[in-house]
C-alpha cells in the first residue's frame, strides 16, 4: 500500500555569537531548562489495514454491509465494497490511535455511489467530506486536530440510503505516530503459484494465478518478454497469432521490488473459424431464469436440473478481471457439490439441444465491470466472445447494478454482435430506477441497441415505491407496480417483444418486492390482453410482450418450482 512520505522537522539552531566557550555554555543551559529540540519523528499513516489487503481486519461494517473485493481496486489486490440497504447506510469504521494536540490529514480513494469519509471523537471539531458518486477513483481529503486528552478517534466511511454500493481503498490518517502501529514497509513478495490458462481466442489467452501476500501488482511474461502488468490475479494477453503455442509466466511486485518468475506454462490460441454457431431461436413469449454459479442457501443445481419452463438460462455470473472491461468465468465446482467443468460444458449442449439458450450474465449485486472508454469496450466484447467460443454460450446478459456508460456499452455490444452474428442473444436486467426515464444510461443503452436487443427484464423488486407511466406512485408487490412500470418501457421506445417482467422466485430470493405467481400472470394478462388489471390499465394492449424473468432457478427449486410451474405455462399461452 502507498505510504505518505515522511519528513523530519528540525528546529533551526542559533549561531554562536561570542565564541566557542560561550556557545558551549549556552547549549548546556538550554539542555538544563529542557529547551533543546531533537528531531521529530516522521508522520505515519496510523490506520491499520488501510488498503483492505487483510479483508475487513480492524474494520467494522454496519449490518454486514461491507466486503473486501478484488475489483475494482486502486492499489494492491483488495478494496472495500459497502452496500447500503434499507435504513442502513453501509458505515464502515476503525478506531485509530492518535496523539493529543496534534493535526492529522485524513483521506481515502472512493468510487461508485455516494461516499462519505469522516472522523469522530476528535475532542475538537469532528469533520467529514463526501462525493455524490464517480465511475473512477476519486480522492476525498480533509484534516482534523485532536484535543488535549484525545488518544484515539473513529475514522469511518459510509454511503447513502437507496444509493448504489461504494468502494473505498487506501485510507490514510497521516500525522504523528499514535502508538497503534501503522502500515509496515513492504518486503519483496514471494513467487506466484498456480498459474493456469483459461479461455482462448484466435488472438488472446486468459491467465489466472494465486494471490501473493504483500503484492501490489503482477507482471505477465510471454515467451520471456513482459506482455502486461495488472493489479489483480488474472490477465488476458492479446495480440497473439491463431493456432500458436506460447509460454507464459508471472511475477509479483510491490514497492520493495519484483519476485522471481513463476514456472512457465504453455497455452495455444484457438484456430480460425471455431466460434459458436447460431443458437436456438428465442420463442415469441419466453421465460428467463438466472442459474447460480454459487451456493447462497438456495438449492444447488446442475444446468440440466433447470426445468423446461425456462427458455433462456442466464449463468450467473462472469467475473471481472484486472483488465478494465474484460470478464472471465470460473465454475464454482466446490460450492456446487463437485459439479465439474466437463459436466457443465456438456450440460450447456444438452439444454441447447432441447431448444434453450444458455447465456453468460455480467454483473449482479457484487459484480463491477467498468466499460467507459474505447479500450474497455473492446476488452468487454473480446472477452465475452472468448467465453462464447470456449463454453458455447449463446449470448450475454447485462446485469450491472453499479453503473453503466451508455456510449461505451453500446460500442461493446455492437462489437460483440459483429463477432457473434445474428444469432446473438442480448438480455438486460436493470433495476427499476434505471428505467424510470429514457435519459438514464441503461434505458439509453437499450434504445441504442434496439435492433440487436432480445429482451429487457427489469427487476421489479428491492426498490420501494416508484413512478408509473401515468405519473402516479405505485408500491412494489402489486399488479399495478408491474404494469405501470412496464408501461414506461413500452411507451419509451422499446418494442413489446423486448419487455419482460423480472421478479423473485420466492420470498427468500430478494429482500423485498416478492409477488405471488398469480400476480405476475395477472400483470401479463393486463399488458397483453387488457384483463386482470388493477387500478392502472394501459391505454392499449401489447400482445407481443416477451414474457417474464425470475431470480433465480435455484430459489425456484427451493420453493418446489412453484414459480415456474405457474408462470411458465401462462407465458406460453399468451396471444
Amino acid at each position: 500500500m502507498e505510504r505518505s512520505a515522511g519528513r523530519s522537522r528540525r528546529r533551526r539552531r542559533s549561531r554562536p555569537v561570542l565564541g566557542g566557550t560561550l556557545a558551549v555554555v549556552a547549549a548546556a543551559a538550554l539542555t538544563v531548562t529542557g529547551l533543546v529540540s531533537t528531531a521529530q519523528a516522521a508522520d505515519v499513516n496510523n490506520a491499520k489495514n488501510a488498503g483492505f489487503e487483510s479483508g475487513l481486519a480492524n474494520w467494522t461494517c454496519s449490518g454486514g454491509s461491507g466486503a473486501a473485493v478484488s475489483s475494482p481496486v486502486r492499489s494492491g489486490t483488495s478494496a472495500l465494497k459497502a452496500t447500503p440497504a434499507g435504513q442502513d447506510n453501509a458505515k464502515c469504521s476503525q478506531s485509530v490511535k492518535v496523539k493529543p494536540n496534534s493535526t492529522y490529514a485524513l483521506s481515502s480513494w472512493v468510487q461508485g455511489g455516494y461516499a462519505y469519509l469522516g472522523v469522530s471523537g476528535t475532542g475538537t471539531t469532528d469533520v467529514s467530506t463526501w462525493t455524490p458518486g464517480s465511475s473512477n477513483w476519486t480522492k476525498l481529503s480533509t484534516s482534523f486536530k485532536t484535543g488535549a486528552n484525545t488518544t484515539s478517534v473513529t475514522v469511518y466511511t459510509h454511503g447513502w440510503y437507496g444509493q448504489a454500493a461504494y468502494f473505498a481503498d487506501d485510507v490514510e490518517v497521516t500525522g504523528p505516530d499514535g502508538g497503534g502501529g501503522g502500515e509496515e514497509p513492504p518486503v519483496v513478495p514471494a513467487t506466484p503459484a498456480g498459474l493456469t490458462a483459461g479461455a482462448t481466442t484466435t488472438s488472446s489467452v486468459a491467465l489466472s494465478w494465486n494471490a501473493v501476500s504483500g503484492a501490489t501488482g503482477y507482471r505477465v511474461y510471454r515467451n520471456g518478454t513482459q506482455a502486461t502488468t495488472v493489479t489483480g490475479t488474472s490477465a488476458t494477453v492479446t495480440g497473439l497469432t491463431a493456432d500458436t503455442a506460447y509460454q507464459f509466466s508471472v511475477s509479483a511486485t510491490n514497492a520493495a521490488g519484483e519476485s522471481a518468475k513463476s514456472a512457465a506454462i504453455t497455452a495455444r490460441t484457438a484456430k480460425q473459424g471455431t466460434g459458436p454457431g447460431p443458437g436456438p431461436a428465442v420463442p415469441k413469449h419466453a421465460v428467463t431464469g438466472y442459474w447460480q454459479n454459487f451456493n447462497n442457501g438456495a438449492a444447488v443445481q446442475k444446468l440440466t436440473d433447470v426445468p423446461a419452463d425456462y427458455d433462456i438460462i442466464a449463468v450467473s455470473f462472469a467475473d471481472a478481471t484486472p483488465t478494465q472491461g474484460a470478464v472471465t468465468f470460473n465454475l464454482d465446482t466446490a460450492g456446487l457439490g463437485g459439479y465439474t467443468d466437463a459436466q457443465f460444458r456438456a450440460d450447456i449442449k444438452t439444454k441447447q439441444a432441447q431448444g434453450k439458450n444458455v447465456i453468460i450474465s455480467i454483473g449482479g449485486e457484487l459484480g463491477t465491470v467498468r466499460v467507459d472508454n474505447d479500450a474497455s469496450a473492446t476488452a468487454f466484447a473480446d472477452s465475452v466472445y472468448a467465453l462464447m467460443q470456449d463454453y458455447g454460450f449463446n449470448g450475454v446478459d447485462i446485469d450491472l447494478e453499479n453503473g453503466l456508460n451508455a456510449t461505451y456499452m453500446t460500442k461493446a455490444l455492437r462489437q460483440l454482435s459483429a463477432k457473434a452474428g445474428s444469432g446473438l442473444v442480448i438480455t438486460m436486467a436493470p433495476q427499476t430506477i434505471d428505467m424510470q426515464s429514457t435519459s438514464g444510461e441503461y434505458f439509453k443503452t437499450a434504445l441504442n441497441v434496439k435492433d440487436i436487443l432480445t429482451v429487457v427484464n427489469m427487476q421489479y423488486y428491492n426498490s420501494g415505491s416508484m413512478l408509473g407511466c401515468d405519473g402516479k406512485v405505485y408500491s412494489q408487490g402489486s399488479v399495478d407496480f408491474l404494469t405501470a412500470l412496464a408501461c414506461i418501457q413500452l411507451e419509451g421506445g422499446l418494442d413489446p417483444s423486448q419487455v419482460g417482467i423480472g421478479v423473485p422466485a420466492s420470498t427468500r430470493g430478494a429482500g423485498s418486492g416478492y409477488v405471488a405467481p398469480s400476480v405476475v400472470n395477472a400483470a401479463l394478462d393486463c399488458l397483453t390482453k387488457g384483463t386482470n388489471c388493477g387500478s392502472f390499465k394501459p391505454s392499449k394492449t401489447y400482445p407481443s410482450l416477451r414474457g417474464a424473468m425470475t431470480w433465480s432457478t435455484n430459489w425456484d427449486a427451493t420453493a418446489g418450482f412453484a414459480w415456474s410451474k405457474a408462470v411458465g405455462p401462462h407465458v406460453r399461452s399468451l396471444p
